[in-house]
């Protein structure tokens, strides 16, 4: 039988600490494929590049392990590295492991997430794995068991059509347990610093601040994380209001 083949991409960039740790802790579990960014691509979700070429570049290659980047997004790095680098299908797509939390309303900004979001729609079994930690060295030795074990569960076992695992890990000593939760609500504010530059015009900054706006919900991602949990969440390509559409039913019978 053929060993489990997957597919690794992220938002830091291939040289980022990251990716790298993500494969020495699977590499024994399956041949590994990485195609991602030349560099950091934080916040791209799932663009992908209409109006520019873009170019591949094998980095390293190993028994088990090739080493690819490019210069396109994170969800474009996945459409070549499928098109044009994996032998066969893969087995599954990881996403990550990211340097910050993908938590909350990230979830859509995430090019972590474009990743994964891209692999499940290309009916992959596919997640994302976050820490909640942005700096350049962060410690990720604490998620290998965790890492290990839900991606041998993954691979063995596949995720339903349609649905894949945004899987966040809190900054913490040692983690609580797992919790399976929901997305929470939440929001950024004051997200553009102006400053001026001596040549007489303004230029700006994203930054901004997090609010989560479900402060006393238990069930939700952002609580899991702020009381020591990792928090698996659930994602659904299909993001149809199903539970709206009874009351939108009015619309078909428009009078023109």
């Amino acid at each position: 039988m053929d060993r489990k083949l997957i597919l690794i991409s992220n938002d830091d960039g291939y040289q980022a600490k990251g990716i790298n740790c993500l494969v020495e802790m699977l590499r024994d579990l399956a041949d590994i494929i990485v195609c991602a960014p030349e560099d950091a691509r934080s916040g791209f979700s799932c663009a992908f590049s209409a109006t520019m070429p873009l170019r591949l570049c094998k980095r390293h290659e190993e028994p088990g392990v090739q080493i690819w980047s490019s210069n396109g997004t994170p969800t474009d790095c996945v459409k070549l590295a499928l098109s044009q680098i994996v032998p066969r299908r893969p087995d599954m797509v990881i996403g990550g492991i990211n340097h910050g939390d993908n938590a909350s309303v990230n979830t859509h900004y995430s090019g972590t997430m474009g990743v994964t979001l891209e692999g499940c729609m290309k009916y992959i079994p596919s997640v994302a794995y976050s820490l909640c930690d942005h700096r350049d060295d962060a410690d990720f030795e604490p998620l290998r068991p965790y890492i290990r074990q839900m991606t041998q569960r993954v691979l063995h076992e596949g995720l339903p059509i349609g649905v894949c695992l945004n899987i966040n890990f809190p900054l913490v000593e040692s983690f609580q347990g797992v919790k399976v939760c929901r997305m929470s609500l939440g929001t950024w504010d004051h997200e553009i610093t102006v400053c001026h530059h001596p040549r007489g015009y303004d230029y700006y900054w994203m930054v901004g601040h997090y609010q989560n706006d479900e402060p006393d919900a238990v069930d939700t991602d952002r609580w899991a994380l702020d009381n020591g949990y990792v928090a698996i969440t659930p994602t659904r390509i299909d993001v149809t209001a199903h539970e709206a559409m009874e009351c939108l039913k009015p619309f078909e019978h428009i009078d023109l």
